[in-house]
């Protein structure tokens, strides 16, 4: 279960037979394929460099029995070192493994690489990609990225939720990790695990607003949990059906399609019920989106389903498209997804590295207890003075970020990124896990030091690109604003 899942899994044995049935009964339907116009080489451009390929399968066979993100850094310092082209099954992808040309496809060009490649995974599992992070670019797609930002995700919103984060972290992680010490008998305890099931937790209350004891005796948490489990393998998986569009049966013949489906109704029932007992307590408190605005641990909040049903009722916005149950559904998919794997993989990178490095662990130690200790406990007003603190997470962002290759992208037109022509339709992979590693902007690239953020790094080699601000980071200031309730 990772995000850490990066886009890429390692591919199944029975890869290796539906590679042989590929060849030997589907080699005339991709040379139709390439033979369609709008697949010529653009006369007189620049294509990106890359690794010889061979026929139907392209470059699939490079990125067996190792971690892809690896591999494609490896394979980019070969052939990039800033844009490199590949050819997985019928489709042509190109990565990107530098800042510059991140910039260029993120910043430069994003609305012509705003749009998601189709993934049998967003059609079957997310309701035909009606969510926020799978979904086209479009009008809809805007409509949903506004909801999320302005509606679920605003600073209002996170700030209302601060009850919520205090009771998961002291009466549930901090109880939880002293009953397994003591379980344990100086053993070790599984902080990994725990983490992982508190955040689940605080997501699962976040979005639908029920109170703890509820969660415990409904077993509705691990429930969930294993749920979103199986749907970020199969969102962070490599799957041969999704390089082959054209051959329709892969997805039956794999069993891929009827797991996706086993998945898909078992997170569309469990929201279904969710979703109705919303409905119900709303229709008995007689205020529809009125609904109760206490944000203490143990009673009923505005969550996530209630703001979403607020917007499907006409909850004083107009909306383009109307928001169907199907697309509140995917959107709450999405949160509950995001919510949870990014926080415990960072946390648990972050515990990792501190436990490698005792002298880091130890200023940051004297740092919280330092900022803390008068109190007793944890004030979130105090979290902006936690300087140290702050520069130790964003070094283990650098080195581990939770997606190590960023959700595949896709060209809507054809463009010029450094020089290369990438036609329309063109798929793109960002490894933020290489660009987090470039030697050029990182002194012992490899190794954890929080203390880059003191000062600034420079650049290493004469690479035209170490433009003097890069991926620099700027120091720290002591006075930082704090964060009003």
């Amino acid at each position: 279960m990772a995000l850490l899942l990066e886009y890429f899994s390692s591919i199944p044995l029975i890869t290796l037979i539906i590679t042989t049935l590929i060849i030997l009964g589907a080699t005339s339907i991709v040379l139709i394929q390439n033979l369609r116009p709008g697949r010529r080489r653009f006369v007189g451009k620049l294509v990106p460099p890359g690794p010889r390929k061979l026929p139907v399968i392209g470059n699939l066979h490079q990125l067996i029995c190792e971690l892809p993100h690896r591999r494609l850094r490896d394979l980019a310092q070969k052939h990039g070192p800033h844009i490199m082209g590949l050819q997985l099954g019928e489709l042509s992808y190109i990565v990107i493994s530098s800042p510059e040309a991140a910039g260029e496809v993120m910043k430069a060009h994003d609305l012509n690489f705003a749009t998601r490649p189709w993934l049998l995974v967003s059609d079957v599992v997310f309701y035909g990609a009606k969510d926020m992070a799978l979904a086209p670019y479009g009008a809809y797609w805007r409509q949903i990225r506004k909801i999320c930002v302005v509606e679920l995700l605003s600073s209002k919103r996170v700030l209302s939720l601060r009850p919520v984060r205090e009771s998961e972290l002291a009466s549930k992680l901090t109880a939880a990790i002293s009953a397994a010490a003591a379980e344990a008998g100086g053993v070790g305890v599984d902080i990994g695990k725990l983490v992982g099931s508190s955040t689940c937790s605080f997501t699962f209350r976040a979005a639908f607003g029920m109170a703890a004891e509820e969660i415990t005796v409904n077993n509705r948490e691990a429930m969930f949990a294993e749920l979103i489990s199986g749907v970020s393998d199969a969102v962070g998986g490599f799957r041969v059906s999704d390089l082959f569009p054209s051959l329709k049966f892969l997805p039956a013949l794999t069993g891929y399609r009827s797991r996706l489906v086993k998945l898909h109704l078992a997170a569309d029932g469990m929201l279904e019920d969710i979703i109705n007992e919303h409905k119900s307590r709303r229709r008995i408190s007689g205020t529809g989106s009125d609904v109760a605005a206490d944000h203490s641990p143990n009673k009923y909040s505005q969550d996530l389903v209630d703001i979403l049903l607020n917007l499907q009722e006409g909850g004083g916005t107009e909306l383009d498209f109307p928001l169907t149950t199907e697309a509140i559904k995917a959107v709450l998919l999405d949160m509950f997804l995001a919510g949870t794997e990014t926080s415990s993989t960072t946390v648990q990178w972050t515990m990792s590295e501190l436990m490698r490095n005792p002298s880091v662990m130890q200023r940051a130690q004297e740092e919280v207890r330092h900022t803390f200790g008068n109190k007793g406990n944890v004030d979130e007003e105090d979290l902006p003075d936690l300087t140290y603190l702050d520069m130790v997470i964003q070094e283990s962002l650098r080195l581990h970020p939770a997606f190590a290759l960023l959700l595949p992208r896709e060209a809507r037109e054809r463009v010029e990124i450094l020089g290369y022509e990438i036609p329309s339709g063109t798929k793109v992979i960002i490894n933020a896990w290489a660009i987090g590693r470039d030697p050029r902007y990182w002194k012992e690239c490899d190794k954890f030091i929080p203390e880059r953020g003191e000062a600034l790094v420079a650049p290493t080699g004469d690479d035209e690109a170490a433009d003097g601000e890069g991926m620099r980071w700027k120091k720290k200031e002591s006075s930082r604003r704090k964060v009003k309730k």
